[in-house]
């Protein structure tokens, strides 16, 4: 399988695109004005202690305070007493009002919501997370080999004896040799140690420690040896990446390429073209079918759809191809969309036991290269598939998208013609309060078409029951529900 990432880079926006086979598989973006926050360490102070959710806000130089969580906090050594390790202290016992304290984003800001942040610290290499306030070794879950396993925790062993904290080996340390990781490890340690100098220099609200940049964070944590080149649309953002491969990822600067066609490096892969198709409600299938998806507050649901596909031998066939077919699409569209909570997929159902387990065990396979944690709980009384998956950054919707003024996020709006009545409504109302001796309408333009259209003989009717005349003009800047009535 050929596997590409492609990096565009702009004064204001970073894109980068994860393509398998010429497919968009996942898509990241970074805007100048608005860069992702987390993996970012702030010198934060408490601005207010909520015991009753055992949670604190904490000011950290942003407009909306970030939230933190008492399981989030690092309890210092010998304040647990007599309590079970997963026995949470109260709040109260943990922060007070005005206090400074170190913290780093596990989850951007999203919506109504502030960031989501933790005590617990860590800094990122190439094939290690180094936890100072930590303690052990533990292995990405997805280097499933016990042998590899065991290797990787024997070279780091000795390494706790010599200094305080924990690791955890990344994906991208399977099969790397001793000396590799033990680099990475001391540049951990410098790292710290000079983020231990600045931590008294920086004021409440400045960060400590940022992240890299996006182009060089695809770098770190989506090169892998199944990544077969990398194109990069800028030359000074090639250079720098070209440097930090150099420096850190030896073996991933000989796939690098600098993109200099004449097509944008997007539109060249089809890129613009999906992320597009991203933000519809309605994905068609190649069968014929297709999925709805409706994200909300509380969660997103996919439904699925026969369409167009009559099948060719008998109802329960066709469900079923058109079931594993949207199994595999609803995997991808979650990366491309990056949707995550509480996730409800309604498959078309099936009388079939075993089929009803095939389509299960398909959407495990279409999700196991999905690099965000998730959870899929089979399917529920009601024959709906539930699943979770771990949301840190907005959705592609979300990055890209803001509620339409005309329905204010709705989805729909009122129809003219009940806009037309609710103006008649009006107008009664004033016609009995107020003396005048006419009534000027203001609404947008198709409202002011029916009234002299449509409802042209209920106007007239109106002007009779009121005994005043009723004039109308058009309003190009109003939305569909806006209207005015005017006495004059």
């Amino acid at each position: 399988m050929s596997s590409e990432i492609l990096i565009n880079v702009t004064p204001s926006e970073t894109r980068v695109a994860v393509v398998d086979n010429g497919v968009l598989q996942e898509i990241f973006i970074e805007r100048t004005e608005s860069r992702g926050l987390v993996g970012n360490i702030y010198k934060g102070k408490v601005c207010r202690v909520l015991p009753g959710m055992q949670a604190a806000f904490v000011e950290i130089g942003f407009s909306r305070a970030a939230f933190l969580h008492a399981s989030d906090i690092s309890i210092p050594k010998g304040q647990t007493g007599d309590l079970q390790e997963t026995v949470v202290p109260p709040i109260t016992s943990l922060l007070r009002e005005g206090q400074e304290v170190l913290v780093q984003v596990i989850k951007d800001p999203m919506g109504s919501k502030g960031a989501r942040l933790t005590t617990q610290l860590s800094v990122s290499s190439r094939y290690l997370v180094y936890m100072p306030e930590a303690q052990g070794i533990g292995v990405s879950l997805k280097i499933e080999g016990e042998e590899e396993r065991a290797r990787l925790k024997s070279c780091l062993v000795s390494q706790l004896e010599h200094s305080a904290g924990g690791y955890i080996l990344r994906t991208a340390a399977e099969g790397v040799s001793e000396s590799d990781l033990l680099a990475d490890l001391d540049f951990l340690h410098r790292l710290w140690a000079k983020l231990g100098e600045r931590k008294s220099k920086i004021k409440c609200g400045e960060p400590l420690h940022e992240d890299l940049p996006l182009a060089l964070r695809a770098l770190r944590d989506l090169f892998s040896p199944d990544i077969d080149r990398i194109r990069i649309d800028s030359g000074e953002a090639y250079d720098k990446a070209l440097s930090f491969s150099e420096g850190f990822m030896p073996e991933c600067a000989s796939r690098l390429e600098r993109y200099k066609g004449d097509r944008p490096l997007f539109d060249m892969f089809s890129v613009e073209d999906e992320i597009n198709k991203a933000l519809e409600r309605k994905v068609p299938l190649k069968s014929g079918g297709y999925l709805i998806f409706d994200q909300t507050e509380a969660m997103t649901t996919v439904d699925v759809n026969t369409g167009g596909f009559v099948g060719h031998k008998n109802l329960e066939e066709t469900i079923f191809k058109t079931n594993l077919e949207a199994a595999h699409a609803i995997a991808r569209q979650l990366r491309v969309r990056n949707l995550g909570g509480i996730i409800i997929l309604d498959f078309i159902d099936m009388e079939e036991l075993e089929h009803r387990a095939q389509v299960l065990r398909a959407l495990e396979k279409a999700m196991a290269p999905d690099r965000a944690r998730h959870n899929i709980c089979g399917v529920s009384e009601l024959g709906l598939v539930e699943m979770t998956r771990k949301r840190t950054r907005e959705s592609l919707g979300h990055i890209l998208c803001e509620p339409c003024p005309c329905c204010e996020g709705k989805g729909y709006a009122k129809s003219a013609e009940s806009i037309c009545y609710e103006i008649f409504r009006e107008i009664i109302r004033e016609a009995k309060q107020y003396e005048t001796t006419q009534f000027l309408v203001l609404a947008s333009q198709d409202v002011i078409d029916r009234l002299n259209d449509e409802d042209s003989t209920y106007v007239a009717e109106l002007e009779q029951f009121i005994g005043k005349p009723i004039l109308f003009q058009c309003e190009s800047q109003y939305g569909r529900e806006q209207f005015n009535v005017v006495l004059m």
